[in-house]
């Protein structure tokens, strides 16, 4: 007797329940009678010497099962298809990339390093994958634009997710470096995707712009923890300006963007450009400071001057817990005063300068 077959994703795990027969995997329910007219394998083709079971039938089932899926950003539902279908067809590069991709993205906050390194480290066999088995080049670039947009993606959700995480309250030195080195894994999709198309599909002018984005997209992001304190400085701007120069090579013009810059004494005293007290002490700047002309004449000042102080003596003990005394009271008095402490993108104070009709006020 036949062994009933679910016609909607291929599972024969069929359970007679209540008068019906209901897939175990996708829940479709089927009569009696519908039952007995379920196909087992598909078309058996016993022309040569071995046997081949045709499960074109099945295999455009589960596509459409998963797409639907992942089109609904249903990730539990598009890995598991996604992961039936690279059974049945090791080749398909679309299962080979979803299926980590969507197990990747249900990861939790500490989780999104690991997340990451497995998106990267499927990189290299999915473009293989399309470039062996996908057939004409327009569908191989589609293909690659595909991986492309998902990889960017996955990375901003990444960054968000780690930047949801830290804001809103008061974290200690090591949950703000966690945060900053996931923010770094992220921009390292950009990179590595934009490397690997770069790599086997470099030739194809359709593809710059895709492999362009990819590396403009991580540099935009990089410059702005680029400085950081906690990181090391010296090699991560080396692999900044690497990129930078990968860009210049398909377009000289580019011109990146600057790196941050300034608080250089508070980011030498707090170790850090991000951090709940510098973040503090920047808003004071930018939105104090940077309204006045003599605050804006103070921070021109300052930026002349703690530039070097901080080469000289910025290795020392004794200068750190100087300046720590001074800072710590001063971020204290200014958020007594209800200045946030919250993560803070700076705003361009010099801008200030240049006053309205009215005249600057002060």
């Amino acid at each position: 007797m036949n062994q009933l077959k679910c016609e909607m994703c291929g599972s024969t795990d069929l359970v007679k329940q209540d008068g019906m027969f209901v897939c175990q995997v996708c829940g479709t329910r089927y009569s009696v009678e519908e039952a007995k007219k379920m196909m087992i394998e598909g078309t058996v083709d016993v022309s040569g010497s071995t046997v081949k079971i045709d499960n074109s039938d099945e295999l455009s089932i589960l596509y459409q099962i998963a797409r639907r899926a992942k089109d609904d950003n249903n990730g539990e539902n598009a890995a598991k298809y996604y992961d039936m279908i690279l059974v049945k067809d090791p080749t398909s590069w679309e299962a080979a990339f979803y299926v980590v991709y969507f197990k990747a993205m249900g990861c939790t906050v500490a989780g999104i390093q690991s997340a990451i390194t497995t998106i990267i480290n499927c990189l290299d066999s999915v473009l293989d994958l399309i470039k062996d088995n996908v057939e004409t080049e327009k569908a191989q670039n589609d293909a690659v634009t595909e991986v492309a947009a998902r990889c960017m993606l996955a990375a901003d959700a990444f960054h968000d997710g780690a930047e949801n995480f830290y804001n809103g309250s008061s974290k200690s030195m090591d949950q703000l470096k966690e945060y900053l080195y996931r923010c770094r894994a992220a921009i390292n999709i950009f990179y590595f995707a934009g490397d690997k198309i770069d790599c086997k599909f470099g030739t194809r002018e359709e593809l710059h712009g895709t492999v362009l984005l990819l590396w403009k997209t991580g540099i935009l992001r990089h410059s702005k923890i680029v400085g950081n304190g906690i990181f090391n400085k010296e090699q991560n701007r080396a692999e900044f300006m690497r990129y930078i120069k990968k860009v210049q090579k398909y377009e000289p013009t580019y011109q990146p963007p600057q790196v941050k810059s300034g608080c250089y004494v508070a980011t030498c005293v707090y170790g850090s450009y991000d951090c709940p007290e510098v973040w503090t002490l920047r808003r004071y700047r930018d939105n104090v400071l940077g309204s006045t002309r003599r605050g804006r004449a103070f921070i021109r000042c300052y930026y002349a001057v703690s530039p070097t102080l901080v080469k000289w003596f910025g290795h020392t003990n004794w200068f750190k817990k100087l300046w720590r005394k001074k800072l710590d009271k001063m971020v204290r008095n200014l958020r007594e005063q209800g200045v946030e402490d919250t993560p803070y993108e700076d705003i361009d104070w010099r801008k200030k300068a240049h006053p309205s009709k009215n005249g600057d006020g002060n």
